[in-house]
């Protein structure tokens, strides 16, 4: 699940550095030097995918990750509600309302593979499974 989450981010930041004008039919209004923005978070997508795949790095990734992941949610719902359409990319409800739901399962997947979090799969040592985990030290002993 790590591999397959960091090649989507991946994928993401490949299309964030080299279709961004698709990417700003999306952005909210509000979002200030919005190109610039897209072009940043693209090198952070590609940065933090191979920061998921590596473990001294990999719960620094997945907060990161999962906070991106809240984040961009506004360019989504702008892009469902405002009927932005986006070439490559189906502009129906078939596709927006999945999509819309699936964004807490990003977060979760983003925390649960950095395993900031366990959840479902508890850890017994640990008990309920929804406390977080700190990274581990990298330091040798």
């Amino acid at each position: 699940m790590r591999w397959v989450l960091a090649a989507l981010f991946a994928a993401a930041g490949v299309a964030h550095l080299y279709v961004p004008d698709k990417l700003m039919a999306m952005t909210p209004s509000w979002v200030p030097f919005a190109s610039h923005v897209i072009f940043v978070t693209g090198l952070c997508e590609l940065a933090g995918a191979v920061a998921l795949v590596t473990r001294p790095l990999r719960w620094w990734a997945g907060v990161a990750f999962a906070a991106y992941a809240l984040c961009v949610w506004p360019a989504n719902f702008k892009h469902a509600f405002a009927g932005v359409d986006i070439g490559g990319l189906p502009n129906s409800w078939w596709y927006h309302g999945p999509r819309l739901a699936a964004q807490p399962l990003i977060i979760w997947g983003a925390l649960y593979c950095a395993e900031v979090i366990d959840w479902p799969r508890r850890n017994r040592s640990r008990g309920d499974g929804l406390q977080p985990r700190r990274p581990r030290s990298t330091t040798v002993r």
